[in-house]
């Protein structure tokens, strides 16, 4: 069973930064697809930020410029350094592992709640 888990998250104000960190109980980069997704309340869970072996990187465009996926093989991690936060930010952060030849076998952890208000 792989064990995925987020943290980083908490409050920030308008304009601030947050990095989300995500580690797993086994090697993150032995997947082809490492993603970030998020669900703000009463919305449909969307993908922010995705590294993906062969379709390079994807951000969605409202983060585009102010988002910065990427990976720390040393340290097993997948960061996720969000600068320029606006309100609609406001959500649970999950991290997504999976390989694109299975793409309905995705691991996914718990979530880590990231709010932005003054």
């Amino acid at each position: 069973q792989v064990q995925v888990m987020e943290s980083g998250g908490g409050l920030a104000q308008p304009g601030g930064s947050l990095r989300l960190s995500c580690t797993a109980s086994v090697d993150i980069f032995s997947f082809n697809n490492v993603a970030w997704y998020r669900q703000a309340p009463k919305q449909q869970r969307e993908l922010v930020a995705r590294i993906s072996s062969n379709k390079g990187t994807y951000y969605k465009g409202s983060v585009q410029g102010r988002f910065t996926i990427s990976g720390d093989n040393t340290k097993n991690t997948l960061v996720l350094q969000m600068n320029n936060l606006t309100p609609d930010a406001t959500a649970v952060y999950y991290c997504n592992l999976f390989n694109a030849s299975a793409p309905r076998l995705r691991y996914w952890g718990q979530g880590t709640q990231v709010t932005v208000s003054p």
